[in-house]
């Protein structure tokens, strides 16, 4: 399979968005129901949010094998500066799917290798993840990553996300 991750702009909201939809119904629904997943995309995936994340500089990529869209990721670049140069580089995956029914079957490992490749000067990767949601989870440590901390965040209409915040480090040879 010819993965490859494809650098996503305003014209592919549509299909984000779509991704989105049909992936939380599966991961999310037993977790934080359907009234919290409808709130979520609303604020998270709606036209005006993702516009919104783009001109913040997060990056979304879809990712595809053979012209198929099989998920999508959005990613954030930040710079650790001492003086006046840029040390290294922290990446901030704000969001990672993959099609249900294309899970465990190496996918997100690739992509995720994919995704490091392209960004060599990263030195450490950090996302959020649900507390409940044991598969990602579980994916994250395969890959590497461990639990930084535990945070709850308030999203407004009366929910939260109550995730852990994990973090992967490039090993760097002395």
């Amino acid at each position: 399979m010819n993965l490859q991750l494809i650098k996503a702009s305003a014209d592919n909201i549509f299909t984000i968005q779509a991704l989105a939809s049909r992936i939380w119904q599966v991961a999310y629904l037993p977790i934080i129901g359907q009234k919290q997943i409808d709130y979520m995309l609303q604020m998270m995936y709606s036209s005006d949010a993702m516009r919104q994340q783009m001109e913040r500089g997060h990056q979304f990529y879809l990712i595809q094998a053979e012209g198929e869209n099989l998920g999508f990721m959005a990613i954030e670049l930040n710079n650790q500066i001492s003086g006046q140069s840029v040390l290294e580089r922290e990446l901030f995956i704000h969001k990672f799917y993959i099609d249900n029914g294309k899970q465990r079957s190496g996918i997100g490992s690739k992509i995720f290798a994919l995704m490091l490749e392209s960004q060599s000067i990263v030195s450490e990767v950090r996302l959020q993840v649900n507390r409940l949601n044991y598969k990602a989870i579980n994916f994250y440590f395969k890959l590497g990553f461990v639990i930084e901390k535990v945070a709850d965040f308030d999203i407004g209409g009366g929910y939260f996300m109550n995730d852990f915040i994990m973090l992967w480090r490039r090993n760097r040879q002395v």
